[in-house]
């Protein structure tokens, strides 16, 4: 099947589903995307047991767009970019102390204790992995998830401050994840040493430079879009600052998804309220917000599908099933953390604490880094028990989040 038809019958399953979503169950994007895919790769797996063979037709679709490239070399880009642009950067301010430090330290404790735990339950199992690709595992585990959470925040009632909290964090640590991830992938293939000067120059070009560049690209639409009055001029000029940017980004060697990230937030709070009349920024809003709502359909109806591509070992599985609570701990110890430093303990109070640990979300990117591995004796372990931890995060974490927001919702200070 060719990429054209393969994006074909993605779209039509989406228009499908999300009839169906709107019709009758009427959950967020994600979850129902991913419950609907999820239920068609098992009826096809049943069908394949009866002998009805009706699972080429699905695989080669989704070999034909490859998730791990197609999210990260180009959805991933529109759907932070659509994100962004609703953050509001006042409430990011106020928050700043709290996000950077779950966005950063936050998520290298995640990584080590999750990697850790991991470790232990493959011994556990009988099946022992390096300790290196545990980490791995930790390291592309940790980082929540912007597409998850923002969907799931779209939905719910949640306190301004916790809100500005869980999407400032799910945009931003990527940058630290994509370090870990990166770092660990070297020494597990190459057996390359942590060096502190290599670490350091490795974080300042993905995650400074990345911040930078988008800056930069930001600033530059900015003033381009302050000089014409047509939504669609406004809407080419978003368009190019966010396919030109994230491959320039690429290109320069620095973080795509912070350059983006920052870029959107600067047009969200800049552009759109200074450079654009009323009329603009109600079009340019609309236009991203059905990308937003395409993309974030397809990709989940991938996620499920990858389904049919997955080798299901019974160990694996059952490690899958451990690293749940193992990874859930890890989140919460790493926020937990932060309610002991002293100046961070007024915005980490222990319903935050909770609400956190429970919305800290997997989901696209933790599956695409996984499917990145480079084929070996370890990729399926890990991107088996990856899968299972996304699965249950979307599904389980996901369908009970906005309760659980609702329920936690307090007067902003």
């Amino acid at each position: 099947m060719d990429t054209l038809s393969a994006a074909g019958a993605l779209i039509t399953l989406a228009a499908l589903f999300s009839w169906l979503n709107h019709r009758y169950i009427r959950q967020p994007v994600s979850v129902a995307m991913l419950l609907f895919s999820l239920a068609l790769s098992l009826v096809v797996v049943a069908l394949g047991q009866l002998g009805v063979d009706s699972t080429w037709l699905a695989r080669e679709a989704i070999e034909a767009i490859e998730l791990d490239r197609a999210l990260l070399d180009g959805m991933l880009s529109f759907l932070l970019f659509a994100g962004a642009l609703h953050v509001d950067l006042a409430e990011l301010a106020k928050r700043k102390w709290a996000i950077g430090f779950l966005a950063s330290l936050g998520v290298v404790v995640s990584a080590l204790i999750a990697g850790g735990a991991l470790w232990w339950v493959f011994r556990v199992l009988g099946h022992p992995l390096p300790l290196v690709w545990c980490l791995l595992f930790g390291a592309l585990i940790s980082p929540t998830d912007p597409i998850s959470v923002l969907a799931i925040l779209k939905s719910a009632a949640a306190e301004k401050s916790l809100a500005a909290k869980m999407a400032g964090e799910s945009l931003l640590n990527d940058g630290f994840g994509i370090v870990l991830f990166v770092l660990f992938l070297g020494i597990a293939l190459g057996g390359e040493e942590a060096r502190f000067g290599s670490v350091s120059l490795l974080f300042a070009r993905e995650v400074l430079g990345g911040a930078l560049f988008g800056l930069a690209i930001g600033y530059a639409a900015y003033r381009l879009l302050s000089k014409v009055d047509s939504y669609e001029v406004e809407i080419l000029l978003t368009l190019a600052l966010v396919m030109g940017g994230y491959a320039a980004a690429r290109a320069l060697h620095v973080s795509g998804p912070i350059a983006v990230v920052v870029a959107g937030v600067l047009i969200g709070n800049r552009g759109l309220r200074h450079a654009m009349p009323v009329p603009s920024r109600e079009r340019v809003g609309q236009f991203w917000a059905l990308i937003d709502e395409i993309f974030n359909a397809v990709l989940f109806i991938m996620i499920g599908l990858e389904l049919l591509r997955l080798e299901f070992h019974p160990t694996y599985a059952w490690a899958g099933a451990l690293a749940i609570p193992a990874v859930l701990a890890a989140r919460f110890l790493s926020v937990g953390l932060a309610a002991l430093v002293p100046v961070l303990r007024q915005d980490f109070p222990p319903y935050v604490v909770a609400i956190l640990t429970w919305g800290g979300l997997r989901g696209g990117i933790s599956v695409a880094l996984a499917l990145a591995l480079p084929a070996g004796p370890y990729r399926d372990a890990i991107l088996t028990v990856t899968y299972v931890v996304v699965v249950f995060s979307i599904l389980v974490q996901g369908l009970t989040l906005s309760r659980l927001l609702r329920r936690g919702a307090r007067p902003a200070r």
